[in-house]
């Protein structure tokens, strides 16, 4: 993947000073060894990801990678750190291919991102003290560990931006190379020193030493025309198609004559590009997992059918070796009667002697020996078939080991065929799970910002009798909820312990049902601090909205967010903490969580939880994998919408009396 360049990069800074002018920082992700995701929030912008790969890139992103369920160390210490802290700035230093980000907190951190060599990501702290590299490395100059003084690297070649003529000229002067390879190497990289050259209209080739002065005003000059829309941040952000894509911030005139796809800024540009690359890595490094596991039973399989293959040779070959020793019985009986009575007086390696001898004079029946070693053992050429015969047992005895191994290879078939169709089926198998793991892999997918309804910004659902009901997400909302959206005929609910929405039931013109009023309990009692207590249960209780003020008596005082409730209270006991999660189409499809008797009114798509053990992020991935069949829905689209603390699924068949069936 290619790595940015210093041109990218000052560009990619010069664009964040601006996206990310007056940024908090809210949470760092890991996911993967050496890419960290930094998601800030930006006032009158929202939600904006920085994704940073050590050695490689920095930029924007709509296309968040999948973080792992366990956060490594590193990002954990980030958001330690820097979780609430305003970025104060973003530079690049001295035009080298490193960024460095200051960020206040209660103190001042420091985030320096290395792009050269394999690169790293580094926090340091207000004295620049390193609190934790993303790598630990050791080099003769510099010490990048936790606790050591940050050092930057060594400076090197030239800055384009600000570079003299006499500079240049040192620069030629001293090296020993030609031209543009000494551009190239001075900190431009061969792309930008091609460029340099071919508008300066200097061979490229020609030896540094040998430039002229009319050629050196030629490059410097031609240096100047390549950077200067860097001076005025006249970007020209684009993606090149030739047979590298390239993603470039400038335009070239090495690429002119190419077909280019344009963006509105380089982060854009940038983000298109890796991101593109990145989802195919993470498919290929998928692909090749699943291609060992396959991998592994077909070489089983293809060890297993050699050996049937044996089996069955060893049948044919040692039938046709008992039966040609059957065939030769007499001319066989022969030679063994003259090596027993050779015995008597000679010893085998004198027998062996007299049988060359013999073969050397054509001694009739003896040209069909090969061969006889000092065990006794004869190698026999019968008409072209040879066996092993022992001159220490009979014929019938030599005949029946061939046969005898011809028969245990025959049962070995048997066990063979089993083993076969069993890793067929492992084959079969480990393919079929490949395919369905490959849909699974989740590619980063370019998450688009959705224009919200205004309940939508709130906790909502329909009720059963399709009444619309809206609850506060924080003191803010519950403020909002009572003073912009709550009107005479509607129903005020919430729950009976501290930490609790306001929830309101737009009644309309006519009465509330007592189904959407059990429902509307549930979902107070839910979306309170019921839920993150573990109860499986609450108490609730509705009010009409007259009984609401939010003016306290002499003495009193009422916080952002919190009611007065004057008058009797209606309480709806032993509200069961239950929330199903579903897509339904409501002013269009939108996810909705609210009590199950309301969801499946609407869809037959939804699951069920309750207060649990497993963290949010984690369900929300479940979740959606569940009911999001057309991926309408992001990870945070789910996350949004689920109760305040951890919680696990309930099979809907544990419940007794409850109709779950669509009605």
């Amino acid at each position: 993947m290619k790595a940015m360049s210093n041109v990218d990069i000052y560009t990619i800074c010069n664009e964040l000073k601006e996206i990310l002018k007056d940024a908090r920082v809210d949470k760092a992700y890991q996911p993967t060894r050496d890419t960290v995701l930094i998601r800030f929030h930006v006032p009158g912008k929202g939600r904006v990801d920085v994704v940073f790969q050590a050695g490689l890139r920095v930029h924007t992103t709509q296309y968040p990678p999948e973080n792992p369920q366990i956060p490594p160390s590193f990002p954990m210490i980030l958001r330690k750190h820097l979780k609430g802290g305003n970025v104060t700035c973003v530079k690049q230093h001295n035009f080298d291919r490193i960024l460095k980000i200051n960020i206040q907190k209660e103190h001042k951190y420091s985030l320096v991102i290395e792009l050269f060599a394999k690169g790293n990501i580094i926090l340091l702290d207000e004295e620049g003290t390193i609190i934790m590299p993303l790598k630990r490395k050791l080099w003769e100059d510099r010490n990048i560990s936790s606790k050591e003084e940050y050092k930057y690297p060594p400076e090197r070649g030239i800055n384009p931006l600000e570079v003299t003529k006499e500079e240049l000229e040192t620069l030629f002067a001293e090296s020993d190379r030609d031209l543009i390879r000494t551009l190239a190497s001075s900190g431009l990289g061969g792309l930008y020193a091609e460029e340099v050259m071919l508008r300066s209209g200097v061979k490229k080739d020609k030896p540094s030493s040998d430039i002229t002065p009319e050629e050196l005003d030629f490059i410097h000059n031609a240096m100047s025309d390549v950077f200067s829309p860097l001076k005025t941040a006249q970007f020209h952000p684009q993606i090149i198609s030739s047979e590298k894509d390239d993603v470039l911030p400038l335009n070239l005139t090495k690429y002119e004559k190419y077909e280019k796809k344009t963006f509105e800024t380089f982060n854009q540009a940038a983000d298109e590009f890796y991101s593109s690359i990145v989802g195919d890595d993470i498919k290929q490094v998928h692909e090749d997992v699943w291609a060992a596991e396959v991998g592994k039973f077909e070489k089983r399989l293809k060890i297993q059918m050699e050996t049937l293959e044996k089996f069955k040779d060893t049948i044919v070959k040692t039938k046709i070796k008992g039966e040609a020793i059957y065939s030769n019985y007499q001319n066989i009986q022969n030679i063994l009667d003259i090596i027993h009575n050779a015995r008597e007086t000679y010893s085998w390696l004198d027998i062996i002697d007299i049988i060359k001898k013999g073969k050397k004079e054509k001694v009739s029946g003896l040209d069909i020996i090969e061969s006889l070693d000092k065990m006794g053992v004869l190698t026999l050429n019968l008409d072209g078939t040879i066996v092993n015969v022992d001159s220490n047992m009979s014929i019938p005895e030599n005949a029946e080991i061939y046969y005898n191994k011809g028969k245990k290879a025959k049962r070995k078939i048997s066990g063979v065929n089993i083993a076969i169709e069993k890793t067929m089926k492992e084959v079969e198998r480990a393919k079929n799970k490949r395919e369905i793991a490959m849909e699974k892999v989740l590619v980063p997918q370019k998450r688009v910002r959705k224009e919200l309804k205004w309940f939508e910004k709130l906790r909502w659902f329909l009720s059963s009798d399709g009444l619309l009901v809206i609850g506060g997400r924080d003191a803010t909302t519950n403020e909002m909820i009572v003073k912009k959206h709550m009107e005479n005929r509607d129903i005020y609910f919430h729950s009976d312990i501290h930490g609790a929405a306001s929830v309101v039931v737009k009644a309309g013109e006519g009465e509330v049902p007592e189904s959407t009023l059990n429902e509307t309990a549930s979902f107070a009692g839910s979306f309170s601090s019921a839920w993150s207590a573990g109860f499986g249960s609450t108490d609730v209780y509705w009010v009409h909205p007259d009984q609401v003020s939010k003016t306290p008596q002499s003495g009193e005082f009422v916080g952002k967010g919190a009611f007065i409730i004057r008058g009797s209270r209606n309480f709806i006991r032993n509200a069961p903490l239950l929330v199903a999660v579903g897509i339904v189409d409501y002013e269009g499809k939108r996810i909705m969580a609210g009590p199950p008797e309301a969801l499946v009114k609407y869809t037959d798509n939804y699951v069920v939880i309750k207060p649990g053990y497993t963290k949010k992020e984690e369900m929300a991935r479940q979740i959606r994998h569940k009911i999001d069949e057309e991926k309408l829905l992001s990870i945070e689209d789910v996350v949004r919408v689920l109760p305040s603390g951890k919680c696990d699924f309930v099979d809907k068949r544990q419940f007794k009396g409850r109709d779950f069936k669509r009605k």
